[in-house]
């Protein structure tokens, strides 16, 4: 057939076009030029996955007119699925579209493999789906007499010659079922095949017939306290379901170096942090699969990201050499693994689970996984994002150079070593207001939007009670004190006498600012306490030195904008912590958040290949500063002790907020400073 008997088809919106014979379907001509159309069942009618829309009247961009009659005339499998589950009126299967003249042909973009979705967040971007773990339809030869091949070598050509995909290896779960399947499917079957970041290829499952239900990955944040997991749809990204857990291994040491030292002191302390870990991740995923109306079965994939001490325990390897300079970690790269090794029962008995690559020994995953999400190496201004926990990730960077370090901060900021500290759940103060005349406060509480003062507040949160105080609601009680002249800059809290208030009571050789009463009726009395206002100053002056210590790699006094982000980043308010000194003077405008940037990360290598080496590479480009050995990390740390800054001037800030110049550190009968210490 000559060139001028042939059917031009234009594809819109790639733009790709050919010429094909009248007859070719439109599924293959779009195979055939490489165009973005998916299929699950291979061109059989069954999947509905390569929807088409044709276009018909003048296009004088392409050039070409097209007729009513360009493609094939509707046939029974396209109106036997309209009827069972809808059609979009004017939309085609591709597989059974048959093009008959010169044609345009729209692909919606539910209909491409690699669909783009938008990530809302304080930077929108563009996440292509490209998930490691597909479904494919095939149609498997049966044996015979006269060819003897075994059954997964028969599946493995079906799916090489049907969908391309070769170097297949078996796997004994694979083996064990695929006989009793075939045979049920009647030689058809659903197979769920992982392509790993290394380049191996696995079958992770294999179903009779054609398997509608979708494939289904989680995305794990295993942070030092909490345990944050997202249950997603691999076709299009949607999370499905989201939960978190406390870290159970929080019982073993609140941060990092007391678990290497649970490690180092107890022999067999590092296996029993590994199987609660494992255990608290695999009632995560069974909790999960349950509030989707879905099986364990249904989740195939994994990804993981987490701190270095988190990555060996979680794997099972010791991490004494993490609490030791040179801080050697067991492995730098990243990893595909099967669930099964990690005790993941709740998943898939084929799963596998992608774990990112750590950038130094104490710069870990979670990190890579705030670069995938947040990308500061593509910024055209220099962006500081703070990964907001127990263990602080920093990143500083733009399109030059990006910089990465880890800072101890402890649990403070996640409501851990507060006297009146609980986790962000119903009834826990999450914002807090105190009138600098009268330094009485109001707050809200998670659950309901009613502030304190409120009418109707008593009765909307009668059913969670007042029951303590969450990460954001103390940042927000200490820098609110701070302004209110409750608080000095040193961090001492005043007298009843030096502050005005008698909210301000004395507690042994130190004051407590009661923020909430409720003994009256049998219910707690919530207060700030000194240990509190300590507590809070250590965990920001390892936040804000971190942050200083990249600075001056790069050499600058400030930055052009700041990312906040983490599990409760979202929440946090950038004035007060502003106030706080967690982070460099910048105008309140260029501060925002970013939410849990970790989780955000660890969705986007959970839904593309691409992006897993994406980042594997750009981790290769990140430079490491480490903490631990940095002596200016001290200097800065001892200055940021004060609340903004002993040093630092603020200027920023100082357009937008009057602290009080108060000191209770002196005479009187205030604070610990106004007492002679025992000889």
């Amino acid at each position: 057939m000559t060139e001028a008997t042939e059917a031009l088809v234009i594809f819109t919106p790639s733009g790709k076009r050919g010429r094909f014979a009248p007859g070719t379907t439109v599924l293959a001509a779009a195979r055939q030029l490489g165009v973005d159309l998916d299929s699950v069942c291979g061109g059989r009618g069954i999947c509905s996955k390569c929807q088409i829309t044709p276009g018909i009247g003048a296009f004088p961009k392409h050039g070409l007119t097209v007729a009513a009659d360009a493609l094939s005339n509707w046939n029974a499998v396209e109106e036997r699925y309209k009827q069972k589950r809808g059609l979009a009126e004017g939309r085609r299967l591709g597989c059974q579209a048959h093009i008959q003249s010169d044609v345009v042909i729209d692909v919606p973009p539910e209909s491409q493999l690699h669909r783009q979705v938008i990530r809302k967040s304080a930077s929108d971007r563009v996440m292509v789906m490209d998930p490691a773990t597909r479904s494919y339809f095939v149609e498997v030869a049966e044996p015979s007499m006269d060819e003897p091949t075994g059954d997964f070598q028969r599946l493995c050509t079906a799916l090489a010659e049907q969908w391309q995909v070769i170097g297949l290896a078996p796997d004994l779960h694979i083996l064990r079922k695929l006989q009793p399947v075939l045979r049920k499917g009647e030689w058809r079957v659903t197979v769920a095949v992982n392509r790993g970041a290394d380049g191996s290829v696995r079958i992770v499952d294999v179903w009779p017939g054609f398997r509608e239900a979708p494939l289904c990955g989680l995305a794990i944040d295993l942070g030092s306290t909490t345990i944050a997991a997202h249950l997603c749809d691999l076709s299009d990204g949607r999370v499905l379901a989201s939960s978190g857990v406390m870290n159970p291994q929080i019982r073993f040491g609140e941060d990092l170096m007391s678990r290497v030292s649970y490690a180092m002191m107890n022999p067999g302390g590092d296996v029993e942090m590994t199987r609660v870990v494992r255990e608290a991740i695999d009632g995560l995923a069974a909790a999960l699969a349950i509030e989707a109306g879905l099986t364990g079965a249904d989740i195939v994939e994994a990804v993981v990201v987490c701190n270095p001490v988190m990555h060996h325990l979680l794997l099972g390897i010791d991490p004494v050499e993490l609490g030791q300079a040179p801080f050697a970690l067991a492995s730098s790269s990243s990893l595909t693994l099967a669930a099964a090794d990690l005790g993941l029962a709740a998943l898939n008995a084929g799963a596998r689970v992608y774990m990112l690559p750590l950038i130094a020994g104490h710069v870990g995953a979670d990190a890579a996984a705030v670069a995938l999400a947040e990308a500061p190496e593509t910024s055209d201004d220099l962006v500081l994002i703070v990964d907001v926990g127990t263990n602080a990730e920093i990143l500083l960077g733009d399109r030059r150079q990006v910089l990465a370090c880890s800072s101890p901060t402890g649990p403070a900021f996640e409501g851990a070593q507060i006297s009146a500290g609980q986790r962000a759940a119903p009834g826990a103060i999450e914002r807090v207001e105190i009138d600098p005349v009268t330094k009485e406060p109001r707050f809200r509480v998670i659950g309901s939007d009613l502030w304190s003062t409120d009418a109707g507040f008593a009765e909307a949160t009668q059913q969670t009670g007042i029951t303590g105080i969450c990460g954001s609601g103390i940042i927000e009680a200490v820098a609110e004190m701070r302004m209110a002249g409750i608080v000095d800059a040193s961090g001492l809290i005043g007298s009843a006498e030096q502050t005005g208030t008698d909210r301000c009571e004395p507690t042994g050789r130190t004051h407590a600012y009661l923020l909430h009463d409720a003994s009256a009726t049998g219910g707690p009395r919530i207060s700030v306490t000194q240990g509190d206002i300590r507590a809070i100053q250590l965990a920001k002056s390892a936040l804000y030195a971190g942050a200083r210590l990249l600075m001056d790699e790069i050499g600058v006094d400030k930055v052009d904008r700041i990312v906040l982000a983490g599990a409760f980043g979202a929440h946090i308010s950038p004035k007060h912590a502003m106030v706080l000194g967690m982070i460099p003077d910048a105008p309140l405008d260029k501060v925002s958040s970013a939410g849990n940037a970790a989780g955000t990360g660890a969705r986007i290598a959970l839904c593309s290949l691409a992006a897993r080496a994406a980042i594997e590479a750009t981790v290769q480009r990140i430079h490491k500063v480490e903490t631990a050995i940095e002596p200016r990390f001290q200097e800065h740390f001892v200055a940021a002790n004060a609340i903004p800054h002993a040093t630092a001037p603020f200027p920023e800030l100082a357009q937008v907020v009057t602290l009080p110049d108060v000191s209770f550190n002196s005479g009187g009968s205030g604070g610990e400073g106004g007492r002679r210490r025992r000889r």
